[in-house]
């Protein structure tokens, strides 16, 4: 089974929710996990607004890109330009993707703003997420 690596830099939020769309939308046709290039804590408004679409991340958790260290992965998918620029080196058949989405953890403003962010940047995530699936077709 072809893996896939969703990378960001705190794996809080950005990461957790393309890992968590690549793996609903995939229906178990990759292996999907995520990091970053440091770990801290799943943001709770990335679990509510994954949970809005049906997808429950409540029982992930942050891990830095060393947990995947001389794993192989077929893809790996840089959410944050932060990732792209510190992601560790990996073999010359894992093909790199990125994808540069705005950090929602960053909004500042009342809890709706802030909800309203993460909700953006997931259905962004999102509609990357799905047209990879229909270019493996």
């Amino acid at each position: 089974m072809k893996r896939i690596l969703v990378l960001c830099t705190a794996n809080s939020a950005r990461s957790q929710m393309g890992e968590g769309l690549f793996r609903h939308e995939g229906a178990g046709q990759f292996q999907v996990a995520s990091a970053g290039t440091r770990a801290t804590f799943v943001r709770p408004e990335a679990i509510q607004v994954m949970e809005e679409i049906g997808i429950d991340l409540s029982a992930h958790r942050s891990k830095a890109i060393d947990e995947f260290e001389g794993q192989h992965f077929d893809y790996v998918v840089s959410v944050c330009d932060n990732a792209r620029d510190n992601c560790p080196v990996f073999p010359a058949d894992t093909q790199r993707i990125h994808w540069s989405f705005e950090d929602p953890a960053a909004v500042e403003g009342s809890d709706d703003e802030r909800l309203a962010a993460f909700r953006r940047i997931r259905d962004e995530i999102h509609a990357h997420v799905k047209d990879f699936y229909l270019q493996q077709r």
